[in-house]
């Protein structure tokens, strides 16, 4: 327990401590963790010597006072869990050093109303992976038929490409719906306009702590080390552009227009507690990606809402779970660097869409609507195909086990008109 009040139903309970960047009015962005409706700048207690007893943490003011967590995420894990763990007990209500000093509580504990959050890290690369079974199965027999749903390659590695880190955006981000070639009858010549079949992807998302050297490759045992921790990611979709340029390189001016992530990074540690076994695999990996057995899964409720242009309220549309995602990130890790590709880092790699075994678990509009041949129903008599102008989507994730609640907060965006010309 912490001497600062959280609700049950909090996803910053004592248990998370995530990472995040934060700002008041005429201050500079700093990092800080956030326990329950509250943050607490770090560079504050840093200041106040709270953290001369970890190893490795040399000239903590500097680290915390950084607009981004790069140079933390780059100290190691050893590093992380000490500090983690530090913060912890200092928030726990045992614990009299923050709790009696009032004055430097005012400073360093704030309201999350009177905070900006900002991008978490300065991101060098983005990877989107494709590791969901249910979903990769649900368009490949949408385009391609039930009897080539899966691409001969897909149960024998984890499918990925090379996104654009310069779009990736904080939650809370509006972007303009993006225009571009799309097909209107199949087989006539492209038209240009805006995309009219926007969608969302509920996706998690890794954030490289240390990476690697050139040559030589991460493994599966050890990839958890390197990861610092996990966001929500929405990979917005323009899915009329997408299906008119993706052949025969992949996905560009139809998913590069933005990607939203949540703002506070949870780390591996917090969710530990919440490893299962994941899906079987059948074949076997071949042994880089064997992992022996060994949970990698986790158990993350997740969810979409989407609140249309004329409601007032979010309707929650999916519900999901990160366990049915077939490749684990401790793979798509391993994958990336077999071949000696060196990871930095702030590298942030996706999950590709998360969908379930059931229709009400699909990650995505495409899936839910089938392309497109049947309407989603909404409060109010509202229907949906795909995004309209000025729809907003929220995604929310949570890990509820024993008691503890540990969440990533919402990754929220808003699609407005696409600019004029």
């Amino acid at each position: 327990m912490s001497f600062i009040q959280v609700s049950a139903d909090s996803d910053f309970s004592i248990h998370n401590i995530p990472f995040g960047i934060i700002s008041t009015a005429g201050t500079s962005p700093r990092v800080a963790t956030r326990i329950g409706d509250h943050v607490v700048d770090l560079s504050v207690l840093a200041q106040a010597g709270l953290f001369s007893s970890i190893d490795g943490l040399k000239d903590a003011h500097n680290v915390f006072s950084q607009p981004v967590l790069n140079t933390f995420m780059s100290l190691g894990k050893p590093v992380w869990t000490a500090t983690r763990n530090h913060i912890q007990k200092l928030l726990s209500e045992s614990e009299p050093t923050l709790r009696d000093n009032q004055e430097l509580r005012q400073k360093a504990i704030l309201p999350v109303s009177s905070v900006t959050n900002h991008l978490p890290a300065n991101i060098g690369d983005y990877t989107d992976f494709y590791a969901s079974k249910e979903h990769a199965t649900n368009v490949g027999v949408m385009f391609r038929g039930k009897e080539n749903a899966l691409m001969p390659n897909w149960t024998h590695l984890p499918v990925g490409y090379h996104g654009r880190a310069s779009s990736v955006v904080v939650s809370g981000t509006e972007l303009k719906r993006p225009r571009g070639q799309r097909t209107i009858v199949k087989g006539e010549p492209p038209q240009y306009g805006p995309s009219v079949r926007m969608d969302c992807e509920l996706e998690m998302a890794f954030l490289v702590g240390t990476g690697n050297n050139l040559g030589e490759p991460i493994t599966v045992q050890n990839a958890k080390d390197h990861m610092f921790g996990v966001v929500l990611m929405n990979d917005w979709s323009a899915r009329d552009i997408q299906a008119w340029e993706y052949v025969p390189l992949g996905p560009f001016l139809g998913k590069n227009f933005g990607t939203t992530v949540s703002a506070w990074v949870v780390t591996m540690d917090a969710l530990e507690p919440f490893l299962v076994p994941g899906p079987k695999q059948d074949p076997t990996p071949l042994p880089y990606l064997f992992e022996n057995g060994i949970p990698s899964a986790y158990d993350i409720n997740l969810e979409i809402k989407l609140k249309p242009a004329e409601g007032s309220n979010y309707d929650v549309i999916s519900r999901s779970n990160l366990k049915y995602m077939y490749w684990s990130f401790a793979q798509q890790l391993a994958h990336h660097t077999v071949n000696g590709c060196n990871m930095r880092t702030g590298d942030l790699c996706g999950s590709g869409t998360i969908s379930g075994p059931t229709k009400d678990s699909y990650g995505s509009l495409l899936e839910l609507t089938w392309s497109g041949e049947h309407e989603l129903e909404l409060a109010g008599g509202i229907k949906r195909k795909f995004l309209q102008d000025n729809d907003e989507m929220v995604l929310a994730g949570w890990c509820e086990k024993d008691g503890v609640r540990v969440g990533f907060g919402e990754c929220h965006g808003k699609i407005l008109p696409a600019s004029q010309e």
